[in-house]
């Protein structure tokens, strides 16, 4: 199994000043399998879903190669499920309900393909799940996970000790200064790097992304779209490109990270462009590669310096 991923899989309503969608498959399992789909041929999810969850979309999550032997179906209960609406800068938004359902019985068990897994992603979940998967896993080639200000406001200790077992974090900016304590972010950088991890992640919405090592920094810009339909999960499926193109690769070298943090970006910009999943699920490689190479150009240019 070349990718496991751990999170959640469930139903948004989803309100923005622009339209509105109900009961729609959202999750960061969901978000971060499918994209990570375009770069893989086989991966495994670990998550729960109630028998309220389409067996249609399960069918199509297995055509796109994601083994679902770690996916738990709980006869008579319900998915999870979250609702929210975004403000008219559709940058922020404020939760309107959540409904744990199954989550509260996510237990997750490992099986002999799954623990021999190159690579994990540990999406946003209670960090003491986070962590039965990384006492499961054996010897990972690289450990990614995501968290949120929720489990820093309630459970900051787990948290800090999930996050020393891992290679790479990614959280948005203010995330890194809440975690930090750090008002800037290379400071936030210095200190969250201290906790554990060899290199950061600060995804920072329409304004792009920055990628932190030691001693290094790289900054990735957003690209401009015509029109921002839902935002929800975009952060997760720049999760699945980043890891999905790093696995694919092989190559977990600071330049080839630019690199992920390039094609997290393009696929993040396509799960804009529609409410839910479903932008995710008609992707076609032409589309992945144009976008790509708009990114590309987007930060590639020549300078002259002026003399005297």
């Amino acid at each position: 199994m070349k990718l496991v991923t751990v999170g959640t899989v469930a139903f948004d309503n989803i309100e923005t000043p622009f339209g509105r969608a109900d009961k729609v498959v959202g999750g960061a399992a969901t978000y971060i399998s499918l994209t990570a789909s375009y770069f893989l041929e086989k991966q495994g999810i670990v998550s729960v879903v109630g028998e309220d969850f389409p067996t249609t979309m399960l069918e199509t999550m297995r055509k796109k190669g994601i083994d679902q032997a770690g996916l738990e179906v709980l006869k008579g209960k319900e998915s999870f499920f979250w609702s929210g609406r975004y403000h008219y800068d559709m940058n922020t938004r404020d939760t309107l309900e959540t409904r744990l359902n199954v989550l509260l019985d996510l237990d997750p068990k490992l099986n002999e393909e799954y623990r021999s897994a190159e690579y994990v992603m540990l999406g946003n979940l209670d960090p003491v799940v986070q962590a039965k998967v990384l006492d499961q896993v054996e010897s990972p080639a690289l450990v990614v996970m995501d968290t949120m200000n929720f489990w820093m406001d309630s459970a900051m200790e787990k948290l800090k000790e999930v996050i020393k077992r891992v290679d790479i974090l990614t959280i948005n900016d203010s995330e890194a200064r809440q975690l930090s304590g750090e008002h800037s972010l290379v400071k936030a950088a210095h200190v969250i790097m201290e906790m554990g991890p060899k290199h950061l992640v600060v995804k920072k919405g329409e304004h792009g992304a920055l990628l932190f090592n030691k001693n290094r920094v790289f900054f990735a810009p957003a690209l401009p779209l015509d029109e921002v339909v839902d935002p929800t999960g975009a952060g997760d499926t720049f999760a699945g490109g980043f890891i999905g193109y790093l696995a694919r690769s092989g190559d977990h070298s600071f330049n080839n990270m630019k690199r992920a943090i390039i094609v997290g970006s393009a696929m993040a910009s396509f799960c804009c462009e529609k409410f839910g999943v479903e932008r995710m699920l008609e992707l076609k490689q032409e589309e992945i590669d144009l976008r790509i190479q708009q990114f590309v150009d987007l930060v590639d240019f020549d300078i002259k310096l002026v003399e005297g």
